[in-house]
């Protein structure tokens, strides 16, 4: 990942998708945590929790498409 780093610099400044999904990503880890520390969870706060999981899942999922397609335009 770290021979990433610099691929994932360009793309966060350059892309404004890949830094809005970026900034998504952290805004539900942030919120995930919050929700997991917590003793006791409602169902409702349940329900929040799985859908933060699927919503980080499926951001990490674009963001790791966007790296290999620019990865791949790079050794092009």
């Amino acid at each position: 990942m770290a021979d990433l780093e610099p691929l994932i610099e360009r793309l966060a400044a350059e892309n404004p998708q890949f830094r809005q999904l970026q900034q998504d990503h952290e805004k539900y880890e942030g919120e995930l945590k919050e929700l997991t520390n917590r003793g006791f969870l409602t169902l409702d706060q349940q329900w929040r929790v799985s859908e933060l999981k699927k919503l980080k899942l499926m951001g990490k999922d674009r963001m790791e498409s966007m790296i290999r397609h620019a990865r791949d335009a790079a050794h092009a």
